[in-house]
This record gives C-alpha cells, sequence and structure tokens, in this order.
C-alpha cells in the first residue's frame, strides 16, 4: 500500500521509517495537505496528516476522486477532518488517542512554573551577569486553587501533577472521570471554577461547544491575576478577549503551546520572514508575562514513537482488510 504523508518533518521520517515493518511504501512530502497540494497524493492509497493539515470537504473530494479510501492522523485530535465529508465518501479515518497524555501535561505545567518563578527573564538576566531579584517574585503552589477544563486523558495526568504539588484541583467536563474523583478532584460548573482557580488549564477538545469557551464574559469571572494555560487547541480562546485580559490585568500570567492561526506561523523556520502580518499574534509577544511555544507539548522522543507506532499500525491494519487499530467513529 502507498501512503502519502503530508506536512512531514525530519523527526517524522525518522520515527516513522522505524517503525515501519512489512509492505507499506511511505512516500514523504514536507507540504501542507490543502486543496492545492492534494494532487500529490495520485497514485497511492491512503494519506498520513498532521493537525495543520487541511481534510476539508474540497480536499477530500479531491483525494477521493483519485482513490483515496483512508485518511490516518499523526494526532490525538482530528478537528481539522470533516468527517460527515469523509462517511459520504467512504473515506475512512483513523487517528492516534492518548499517544503520551504525560508529554502535554508536563509541558502545561512546565509553561506554569516557568511563568510563575519568570524563568526566561531570570535566565536572560543571569546570561548578562544581572542577579538582582526585582521583578521575579513568584508564588508558592502550594495551597492554590488550580482548575482544568477537560479531565480526559492529558487533563487527568495534569491533575495528579498538579495535586502532588498539594493544589486544590478542582475540574469541569461534561462527564466525570473516576479516576479524577479517586486523585480528590472536585468537578464543579465552568462558572465555579472560573470563579475561583487561581491556575486555570485547558484540556478539553475543541468542538462547535468549546470554541472560544474562554471569551470576555469568561474572563470576566476570573480572578485579577489568574493564570491561563491552554496546551490542546488554539480555538479554545478568543484571542482578542485574552488580549483585553492581559491589558485590564485579570490575567496576570498567559501561557500557550497553541493558537488560533497558528497553521500560517508554527512547524517552520519564520526568522527571516521579519514582521508578521497577524497583528494579534505579534500583539501577544509584547507582553512580558506572556509565554509562547509552538505546538511542542507532543515532542517527546516517548509520545513520537507511539504516534508512529499506532500510525503505522493503523494504515497496516487497513492494508490487510481488517481496518485501521483507531478509527474514528459516528459516536467519536
Amino acid at each position: 500500500m502507498r501512503v502519502a504523508v503530508f506536512s512531514s518533518k525530519d523527526y517524522d521520517r525518522s520515527f516513522l521509517s522505524s517503525a515501519q515493518t512489512g509492505s507499506l511504501e511511505l512516500n514523504f512530502f514536507e507540504h501542507r495537505l490543502t486543496e492545492q497540494t492534494a494532487g500529490l497524493a495520485q497514485g497511492h492509497d491512503a494519506v498520513c496528516v498532521f493537525v495543520e493539515d487541511e481534510v476539508s470537504a474540497g480536499v477530500l473530494t479531491r483525494l477521493a476522486a483519485d482513490g483515496i479510501r483512508l485518511v490516518v492522523l499523526r494526532s490525538a485530535g482530528y478537528d481539522n477532518v470533516d468527517l460527515a465529508c469523509a462517511r459520504s465518501l467512504d473515506i475512512v479515518v483513523a487517528h492516534v488517542p492518548a499517544y503520551s497524555p504525560h508529554a502535554v501535561a508536563e509541558h502545561a505545567v512546565a509553561l506554569i512554573l516557568a511563568l510563575n518563578r519568570h524563568v526566561c527573564r531570570a535566565y536572560n538576566r543571569v546570561r548578562e551577569y544581572n542577579f538582582a531579584l526585582t521583578g521575579l517574585l513568584g508564588f508558592d503552589l502550594h495551597g492554590r486553587t488550580v482548575g482544568v477544563v477537560g479531565t480526559g486523558a492529558i487533563g487527568t495526568v495534569f491533575a495528579r501533577i498538579m495535586t502532588g504539588f498539594g493544589c486544590r484541583v478542582i475540574a469541569h467536563d461534561v462527564r466525570r472521570n473516576p479516576e479524577c474523583e479517586r486523585l480528590g478532584v472536585g468537578y464543579v460548573a465552568l462558572n465555579q471554577l472560573l470563579d475561583e482557580s487561581d491556575i486555570i488549564s485547558l484540556h478539553c477538545p475543541l468542538t462547535p461547544l468549546t470554541h472560544h469557551i474562554v471569551d470576555a464574559d469568561a474572563l470576566a469571572r476570573m480572578k485579577r491575576g489568574v493564570m491561563l494555560v491552554n496546551t490542546s487547541r488554539g480555538g479554545l480562546l478568543d484571542t482578542a478577549a485574552v488580549i483585553s485580559g492581559l491589558k485590564s490585568g485579570i490575567i496576570g500570567y498567559l501561557g500557550i503551546d497553541v493558537y488560533e492561526e497558528e497553521s500560517a506561523l508554527f512547524f517552520e523556520d519564520r526568522s527571516e520572514r521579519g514582521a508578521f502580518d497577524d497583528d494579534l499574534f505579534a500583539r501577544l509577544l509584547t507582553f512580558p508575562n506572556v509565554l509562547v511555544t509552538g505546538h511542542q507539548g507532543f515532542f517527546t522522543t516517548d509520545a513520537l514513537t507511539r504516534i508512529a507506532e499506532v500510525t503505522i499500525a493503523n494504515l497496516q491494519g487497513f492494508e490487510r482488510g481488517e481496518g485501521p487499530q483507531f478509527p474514528i467513529r459516528t459516536s467519536d
């Protein structure tokens, strides 16, 4: 079976090739999958895509016309896929659930610690032989209230880590997770979580219901000086409202590994580009209490190994006629 692997970097080639066994033929393309690049999949049986690839109705229609019957994601999330269109075209979609909840949860904690203890500012100062502590004042995590929005695999690992710091952890989700309850996590309404939390970390998927879950109304309920962390999907935040919250002081710290318009920015070296067209992103970078990383929460050897193994298993299962190991079903 011939597979067109889009948005492939050196690490994708390395990990997927290492996991590859059998008769799969993997052809790597650096291009993102879009309507303009979908023609590269011609002559293949399946495509393998990442979070920034465009798997819209237009793209799927083109892929189906070229004989593609399988789309495999190298990610857990699939909000970039028009699932209804895929089903209508008889295209199977598969993903990699829970590849490493520890990787993303630990990155969220890294953002919290770096923001709280002003690690970036301190690092730069010391390199200039400035050992003054002014402006580096943090706070104890112990005893603080941490709100977790979304308690799936990643949110649960995050909650466990924060309970280890001695935090009071509260959560909001449409379904309670018994593992979180065993940790002593208290489930509350979203408004109560916004009211009471000193730190809020987002770990829910992006859906029509969660799109801009943090907007002006949500910010108005938060404690002044709240720390807000998002390692899930950029669309959970209304960026314009967040910038207003930073300017007013409602948000005291912001740590994000994702951004709503990141497809035009992330995963590429744009250091030679100079000025950006995205005014909102440029404005975020002007705040000293904002820490942005470029969607690297998943980027550990453990996670990439698991992603490669499950991706290959999904492809091989389809090739054998058994179906992928982790198909995305109508109820997902």
